[in-house]
Parts: C-alpha cells; sequence; structure tokens
C-alpha cells in the first residue's frame, strides 16, 4: 500500500470517527438541552451539528483527493481538501453567529429565563468527556496522515471542550443564582467562541490557497540540502507550497559553468534526494540549474541570505 493510499484510509477513518462521535453528541445535547431549557446547551449542540457536516464534507473530499492526477488537473486533487476546509470555516462562523444573535434577543425579549433542569448537567459532563476523546482521536490520526482538514476538526473539537465547559459554568451559575440569565450569557459567548474558532480555521486555509503555508524551519531544510552536495551552491528563488498535505518545492542552484549537462542533472538529482531525505510528504521538487555568479535578475522566491 502507497503513502498516499494509507494516508486516504486514515483520513476516511479519521470522518467516521468524528460523524459517529459528533452526531451522538448533537442529538444528546439538543435533545437534552430543549427538555431542560438551556439555551446554552441547545447551542452546544448545534456546534456539534456543525462538526457533523464536517465529516461528511470530509467523508465526499476524501473520494476527490483519492483519484490520481489528470490532463485537468496535473498536480491531483489535493487542493479539494483546502477548499472543504475553507467551507468549513464559513459553515461554523454562521452557526456562531446565529446563536449569538438568538441568545442576545432572549437576554433582551424582557422574559426572564427559567433555570434549566439539572439533566442539562448530565449531558454537558458527557459533552466534555466525549469531546476530549474525539479531540484526541482526531490530533492524532491528523498527525498521521498530515492533513490539513482532520487538524482543523482536530482544534475545533479541543474548542468544543472549551464551549462545553462554559455550559458547564452556566449551569452551576444558575443554580446558584436562581436565574437562567447566565445561560443565555454562556450561549453568547460560546457563539463567540465558534466564530474565533472559524476565523482561525479559514486563515490557515487561505495561506494554502495563497501559496504559503511554510515556515523557515521548511526553508532552512532545502538550503541544507543544498549545501550538503558537492558542486551545488547559492541555493535561491526557492518556492514552498503545500497542496493538501504535501509540498510542491522550486528552488534554483548554481553549479560550476564548465559542467556537462549530464554531470549538472546528477548533482540535481543529489540535491533533489537531500531533500526528500530533511522534508517529509513532498509531492515534486523542480530544480533549476544555473552557472555560478549568473548576472540575470531574479524574481520569485528565497534565498538563503534573505531567509
Amino acid at each position: 500500500m502507497t503513502r498516499h493510499d494509507t494516508r486516504i484510509r486514515t483520513i476516511r477513518l479519521a470522518a467516521v470517527v468524528a460523524l459517529v462521535g459528533n452526531l451522538f453528541l448533537a442529538v444528546l445535547k439538543v435533545a437534552f438541552g430543549a427538555i431542560a431549557g438551556s439555551a446554552a446547551l441547545i447551542g452546544d449542540g448545534i456546534d456539534s451539528s456543525a462538526d457533523v457536516l464536517i465529516s461528511l464534507i470530509t467523508l465526499v473530499v476524501v473520494r476527490i483527493i483519492e483519484r490520481p492526477p489528470d490532463k485537468d488537473h496535473p498536480w491531483g486533487h489535493g487542493r479539494a481538501e483546502t477548499i472543504a476546509v475553507t467551507a468549513l470555516s464559513f459553515v461554523l462562523f454562521f452557526a456562531g453567529a446565529q446563536l449569538i444573535f438568538r441568545s442576545v434577543a432572549n437576554l433582551f425579549s424582557g422574559v426572564v429565563p427559567e433555570i434549566p433542569g439539572r439533566l442539562a448537567l448530565v449531558a454537558t459532563v458527557v459533552s466534555i468527556v466525549g469531546k476530549i476523546l474525539l479531540a484526541l482521536s482526531q490530533y492524532v490520526l491528523g498527525r498521521r496522515a498530515e492533513s490539513a482538514m482532520v487538524t482543523a476538526n482536530a482544534k475545533n473539537m479541543a474548542g468544543d471542550v472549551l464551549i462545553s465547559l462554559g455550559v458547564l459554568a452556566g449551569l452551576v451559575l444558575s443554580f446558584w443564582t436562581g436565574s437562567g440569565r447566565a445561560d443565555v450569557i454562556i450561549a453568547v459567548l460560546v457563539g463567540v467562541w465558534v466564530i474565533k474558532t472559524a476565523i482561525g480555521i479559514f486563515r490557515d486555509a487561505n495561506s494554502e490557497l495563497m501559496d504559503g503555508g511554510a515556515g523557515t524551519a521548511q526553508y532552512q531544510a532545502i538550503f541544507d540540502a543544498v549545501n550538503s552536495v558537492p558542486g551545488a551552491g547559492n541555493p535561491h528563488r526557492t518556492r514552498i507550497r503545500r497542496i493538501g498535505g504535501f509540498w510542491d518545492i522550486d528552488t534554483d542552484i548554481e553549479v560550476d559553468p564548465d559542467l556537462t549537462v549530464q554531470d549538472a542533472h546528477v548533482i540535481a538529482s543529489r540535491v533533489e534526494d537531500a531533500i526528500k531525505q530533511r522534508l517529509d510528504n513532498v509531492f515534486d521538487i523542480v530544480i533549476h540549474v544555473e552557472p555560478h555568479n549568473d548576472p540575470a535578475a531574479e524574481g520569485y522566491g528565497l534565498s538563503e541570505k534573505e531567509l
């Protein structure tokens, strides 16, 4: 089984685990929240319902990214994952905004909110334990698959744990103060947290869509790889971008201008091998060979000096 096949199976497993777990928690929280009269718990259930949608979309995306490259998509279909993450960020944003608007309307309606039933406490504790287990599973599977989509879902679920803790605090305050206002206020804060999570996920996905996403460590690894190969020097015009969970790399190197094409090609091949030894999940590497001290002006990319 290839690395790509293993990655696809891991992403699919993560989606199924998240789907089953979140579906259970969403039904539990919405049903118990309605019975107990807890706006915060219902809001938490809505957030879990969005997680169910995330899992369903993930399963659809897996079917797309497992397709091999074709004439219309020579780089493959990995960006479908990034597009899905972007779409999911909008789903989360609007779910959070809707929760805020509804909760604020309840606060200023003039009707004093009732104290939620104690059944809401049971559902909230179950939610906290369940979300911790789901977040850990998604984090482990996301790291194993090098999947931005699964990792983003893990971050979202980690935030859900804090949401459920906030709901628990709101319920305790409601019982302590004898007023349901604390529960509604917590619902507003839950909505704010959901929006904050959505913005963070969108920012990460947008970086990849704009051909960013690589940090200093990745560039330094490439420069070190070039410098480790005898005959290769001055790595420059280096560009790295992510395609799904893989790196697409372009870089220029300089060699002795008196070398034959064959000798220059051998050096470039050694540079490529050296890069793959330092970076995992490399999709493709393009190495442009130039003579030493070529005065031609360079355009895009980074050099070792700029780093």
